[in-house]
């Protein structure tokens, strides 16, 4: 009596297409991952933004406020709590050009900073 054996030469594609499926599912969630860390990047370097302006505005309006003594808000990388390693430089040109300049830099990050300017107008 002879013995019959079958030789199905699928034998292993099922463990072959599992494998290949496990891997491109880790590679989409690798994916995910690294987008969501340059979210939290991003996001942060906005805040840090916002941040800057509101630090330069709110001193600029300052100084319209008082404009007579224009002068006395001169500051030169004045430490500011709101940013990693931020600096105010106020300065103060002819006709009561003000410049504000806010820098800060976050670990690992390189420098940014953010300048506007405005003019004072003398009290009347």
């Amino acid at each position: 009596m002879k013995k019959y054996v079958s030789q199905n030469k699928q034998s292993g594609s099922v463990l072959l297409e599992a494998l290949i499926s496990v891997l491109i599912f880790s590679m989409g969630i690798l994916a995910l991952v690294g987008l969501q860390g340059a979210m939290v990047k991003n996001s942060s370097d906005a805040k840090y933004r916002s941040d800057a302006s509101f630090i330069a505005q709110e001193r600029l309006g300052r100084m319209w406020t008082d404009p007579t003594n224009v002068a006395d808000y001169v500051e030169n990388e004045t430490p500011v709590a709101l940013l990693p390693n931020g600096k105010r430089t106020v300065t103060v040109g002819p006709r009561r050009f003000a410049t504000v300049t806010v820098t800060w830099e976050a670990p690992g990050m390189d420098p940014h900073q953010y300048v506007t300017s405005a003019y004072i107008s003398a009290a009347n």
